[in-house]
Parts: structure tokens; C-alpha cells; sequence
């Protein structure tokens, strides 16, 4: 199948990772061909140089040109995280789509499908949303449906992003290797603790319990604004404790790269939703920083997850001291409650691979369903 993937970058480059991801498990387990339309490429430099097999990149800017309203409309048309694709491929698409339609002569084929794919998130109201029909009644897609596709975590829902041989990679994987790549020196006895955040109110707090530890935690900061905002939050640090901070700043790393930076942590810290769910392939103790919200909608969000996590109170505290929800302060773990937190996270994981990945059910999704 060909499929066009239209992505909008919102800030923070989540959304583009999450399609890429997509794209590349497309074309690396069906064979099909991916094009990713994205407004903002820029970010697919680091996060993954050289490209990938099957998968072509578009730099969208409107209108289109000529040369690309030339090219085959796509068997599958995503529209991501809500955004709205170009018009004039949308024209282009449903022409072809009801061509096919009115086709009577050709073997029977599925159905040209548009499908909004949205975020992710484990409240109850996913599992009702999820396949539903939405009739486009006005624009140049008059007259076709799009279908609501729900990433989840049941049975009942889109699923998560898998790749296949994702246990394969895990299991011969040395974490003291990767980090010894890196430049990332070995520190007997201290927990390697990965920083990917936005600005929790937490995090001075957070600095100087991992100083005062013996040995200090060792901090992997990732770039951009969780090393602008560990930056910021040193200043507010006694001292005292600030030259016994362990850190280490890494570069922008490729997804693979940033998959086993997790594997090799103690403790993660993630934020957004296509880290989350790295997170969770990667079996180890985490705190998910949820994207925050004007409305606070996303409190209700973070409650839901951690209802199906079935988070022990000691992770569901930690979890709602960093995102600033609780007034309670952040207790860095000891061992005893990392290992609670493992065990936790491992089951929750356990759950999660014994369901059908997402670029599974979405092939399923529209090849079987009567769209």
C-alpha cells in the first residue's frame, strides 16, 4: 500500500517523532511506501539521519507544486494530531477514492482510506471514540469519511508503536557498552537518572536530592529545553551542593540512540507521548511529564494512565509532585521503591506485548473495515 502521512509540527518535535516512527515501521514491515509530509523536516536531521528505506520526505509548504499533484493519491491518507492536509491533496485523494469507488470492473480491493489519527491517552472515552466514522460534509473531501484512530493501552483501542524486533534489540543489549560509547564514564553504586522534561516546578528539588546522595545520581540531561531548564534551576541551588552534581549533557540523539539511552537508566524522566511509550518498552521505573494544558485537562489525563498503570502511591505521588498537580514534595527513590516502581512498570509492559502493536491493527483497520 502507499500511505501519506501529514504532520504539523506543534513545538517540541513529539508529533514528528511519533509519525516517523509510524512511517518507518510501515515500510519495514508491510514493504509499503510512506510519504511524510511535514511543515518543519528540519527536526528529522538528527532525529534521524539518513532516512529509512520505503520512506520519502515532503517539505509541505502551500500550494503545492505541480510535480507533486503529478504523483498517485495515496491508499491511505493520515492526518495527524489534528492537523488539516493540503487542500489540494485532499482534492486529489477523494478524486481517486471515488474513482476507485465507481471502479466495478477491478478485483476487489479496500477502500482508499482518511484516517485522523489522534493522541494518546488512556481515558475511558478512547475505547468509545476509537474506529468511529466522521462524514466530511463541506471542503474538496465532500462526500468521503475519515475514521477516529486511537492510540490506547487495551485490547479495545489503536494500540502503541512496536517495532517487531523490539525484544530481539533488548535482549542483546549492554547498557555499559552504549554508555561507555557516549563518553559516559561508569560511577559505582550511583543510579543513572535520564532528564527529558519541560520546566516542572520540581525539578530544583529534584538537583539537590540527587546531589546530597552518596554517591550523587548520575544526570543524563538530554538538549534543548530540559538542559535550559536544569540550567535555570542550578541557580536556585545551595552552592554547597552544586559541585557535587554528576551531569552529563548529550547531544540530539537518533530515535535508536534515544531508545537506549532509556534502556540503560535507572530512572527515566519523560515527557510528551511518543517518549512515554519508549518508556514503556524500555521496563525501567519512570516519571511522565504530561503536556500541560490551559484548561488542566491534563490532570485528568495523568490520573487516567495512572489508574491503568495501576501505579503504587508512592509513583502516583511522585508523578503528581512533577507535574505540579500536588503540593507534596518529589522523594527521589531509594532502592526499595525503585524496585517497587520496576516491578510496576514491568507488569504494565508484560500487559502491553501481549497486544497487537498499532501499525498492526491501523493495517487491519483498513484493509478490513468496510470504509
Amino acid at each position: 500500500m502507499r500511505w501519506d502521512i501529514f504532520c504539523k509540527v506543534i513545538d517540541n518535535h513529539g508529533d514528528v517523532g511519533v509519525c516517523w516512527r509510524l512511517a518507518r515501521q510501515l515500510a519495514d514491515e508491510g514493504g509499503d511506501t510512506v510519504r511524510l509530509w511535514i511543515d518543519e523536516p528540519s527536526a528529522l536531521q538528527w532525529m534521524a539521519p539518513g532516512g529509512h528505506p520505503g520512506v520519502s520526505v515532503i517539505a509541505w509548504q502551500e500550494p503545492l507544486s505541480p510535480a507533486l499533484l503529478a504523483q498517485d493519491a495515496p491508499d491511505v491518507l493520515i492526518e495527524a494530531f489534528g492537523c488539516t492536509p493540503s487542500p489540494q491533496w485532499v482534492a486529489h485523494f477523494a478524486q481517486a477514492a471515488a474513482a476507485r469507488d465507481a471502479d466495478s470492473r477491478r478485483s476487489p480491493a479496500p477502500a482508499r482510506s482518511w484516517i485522523n489519527l489522534e493522541y494518546l491517552s488512556a481515558e475511558p472515552v478512547v475505547e468509545r471514540l476509537h474506529g468511529l466514522p466522521s462524514p466530511v460534509f463541506h471542503g474538496p473531501g465532500a462526500g468521503r469519511i475519515k475514521h477516529f484512530f486511537y492510540p490506547g493501552f487495551t485490547p479495545s483501542t489503536g494500540g502503541l508503536l512496536r517495532e517487531r524486533d523490539l525484544l530481539t534489540q533488548q535482549t542483546a543489549f549492554t547498557p555499559a557498552s552504549w554508555l561507555y560509547d557516549h563518553g559516559i564514564a561508569p560511577r559505582p553504586g550511583a543510579q543513572r537518572i535520564t532528564l527529558f522534561c519541560y520546566e516542572p516546578p520540581a525539578l530544583p528539588d529534584l538537583l539537590a536530592q540527587a546531589a546530597a546522595r552518596t554517591p550523587a545520581a548520575r544526570l543524563l540531561i538530554t538538549p534543548g529545553r530540559a538542559a535550559a531548564a536544569v540550567s535555570a534551576a542550578r541557580a536556585r541551588l545551595d552552592p554547597q551542593l552544586d559541585p557535587r552534581l554528576a551531569i552529563d549533557w548529550l547531544p540530539y540523539l537518533p530515535q535508536p540512540q534515544f531508545d537506549r539511552l532509556l534502556w540503560s537508566a535507572d530512572l527515566n524522566f519523560v515527557r510528551g507521548e511518543d517518549s512515554l511509550v519508549r518508556a514503556l518498552w524500555a521496563g525501567a521505573p519512570f516519571i511522565w511529564q504530561i503536556y500541560p494544558q490551559h484548561d488542566a485537562a491534563h490532570h485528568a489525563k495523568l490520573d487516567a494512565f495512572l489508574d491503568w498503570l495501576d501505579a503504587p502511591p508512592s509513583l502516583r505521588d511522585a508523578h503528581r509532585a512533577w507535574n505540579g498537580i500536588a503540593l507534596d514534595r518529589l522523594h527521589l527513590p531509594d532502592e526499595a521503591t525503585l524496585a517497587l516502581w520496576r516491578e510496576c512498570i514491568t507488569a504494565a509492559r508484560a500487559r502491553l506485548l501481549a497486544q497487537d502493536d498499532l501499525a498492526t491493527r491501523l493495517r487491519r483497520f483498513v484493509t478490513e473495515k468496510k470504509l
